[in-house]
């Protein structure tokens, strides 16, 4: 007689390593109908499983992110079509130890709402956000019994999934439930790097890359998916790449007409000090242009806001380079990085303010709504003068 199997053991990442959570359409008994509805291909792989399905009819399995899971035929893989997000993930003060350690995940709305935004530009269909939170959540539970204390990257991935797949991945309009989730879905929770935090306190030297594309560019073709966050990264990839070729660290991307854009990871900001007419300086903080083609930036917004209620002024582009070498202080701000200032613009050395860097910080720490300049919001500037 066979022995009935035993639930699989929650897996527990080693310090410093990451841990996977799968978001799988459960199609069981306790689901819609047929199969595992597993896009991975693999079942549970001895991975485990982490309550029942929600709502929309998500399971969640947690695994070893070593562990064989994707087709390699998924279209993420063979194609890079697909999208992600990446936030950043704190414990929170007074919190315990292992599986009693809880966390703050920063800016989670707006990475959200940027996940779906991308993927409705590829016409992937994806879980409910309720599901994305209840993954993280997962993830991060599983990471924090293996690392106490550590901050977290959490990153959410989506793809069109298996070529040759039922409905082979492609979007379905409206409320279609569990059965249009096609794709092939995944958080992945893993320690901050040091070196990226070594980056933000030392300054970052960066150069200017010709990205080959005028600044009109993403309204005339919106096919090139400019301004999504999609899991083709080959070309900022191999920018960083000749960065460092070059004795540099980072990136910023200007169009062919000479407007600055982005980094291949991070959004561009840049600070001047203004005097007032009643004698007193004012700060103006400006951003290069969203309708150029560029990612909204989650950072950006959330450091607006917070700006926009301490009284800044703010400004959305158009910028060039030499606004660069004019400011007071220039800035790579992203998730996972933070705010990290800019030492060196293609060899020569620019204005730093350590007081003007300290306040961006503290406002991101503010993890405000963004409001009007969250990335929902693709204009050119909601508010504020547009400078140039």
């Amino acid at each position: 007689m066979t022995e009935p199997s035993q639930p699989a053991a929650p897996f527990v990442p080693g310090p410093g390593d990451s841990v996977v959570v799968y978001l799988e359409p459960d199609a069981g008994p306790s689901g819609s109908a047929g199969g595992t509805g597993s896009a991975t291909g693999f079942g549970d792989a001895g991975g485990s499983a982490s309550g029942s399905a929600g709502d929309s009819g998500v399971r969640l399995r947690v695994d070893d992110p070593r562990r064989p899971a994707i087709l390699v035929t998924d279209q993420g893989l063979t194609r890079g079509d697909g999208v992600f997000e990446t936030m950043t993930a704190v414990p929170t003060k007074g919190s315990g130890s292992g599986s009693e350690a809880s966390f703050r995940v920063r800016k989670e709305d707006s990475h959200l709402a940027r996940l779906a935004t991308s993927a409705e530009a590829l016409e992937i269909p994806l879980p409910p956000a309720a599901d994305w939170r209840r993954a993280a959540a997962a993830g991060l539970e599983a990471f924090a019994a293996g690392n106490p204390s550590v901050n977290a990257v959490v990153k959410l991935v989506a793809t069109r999934g298996p070529e040759g797949a039922p409905g082979g991945g492609h979007y379905v309009r409206g409320g279609a439930g569990v059965g249009s989730l096609t794709g092939t879905y995944w958080v992945l929770v893993s320690p901050v790097s040091e070196g990226l935090t070594a980056a933000r306190e030392r300054g970052l030297k960066v150069l200017l890359l010709d990205r080959g594309v005028d600044s009109g560019l993403a309204e005339r073709a919106p096919w090139l998916l400019m301004g999504t966050k999609s899991l083709s990264y080959a070309v900022n990839m191999a920018a960083l790449r000749y960065a460092a070729s070059q004795g540099a660290d980072d990136v910023i991307f200007t169009s062919s007409d000479g407007q600055l854009l982005e980094g291949p990871t991070s959004t561009v900001l840049m600070a001047r000090r203004v005097p007032q007419p009643d004698g007193s300086t004012g700060i103006e903080l400006v951003t290069p242009l969203r309708s150029s083609g560029i990612l909204p930036g989650t950072s950006q917004g959330t450091i607006f806001a917070a700006a926009q209620a301490a009284g800044w002024q703010l400004g959305y582009g158009p910028l060039e380079p030499s606004d660069l070498v004019d400011a007071d202080g220039v800035w790579l701000v992203s998730s996972v990085r933070l705010v990290a200032p800019v030492t060196h613009l293609d060899g020569a050395k620019i204005s730093q303010d350590p007081e003007l860097t300290e306040l961006l910080n503290g406002f991101l720490a503010e993890d405000r709504e963004p409001g009007e300049h969250g990335p929902w919001n693709h204009d050119s500037g909601p508010i504020g003068r547009v400078v140039g």
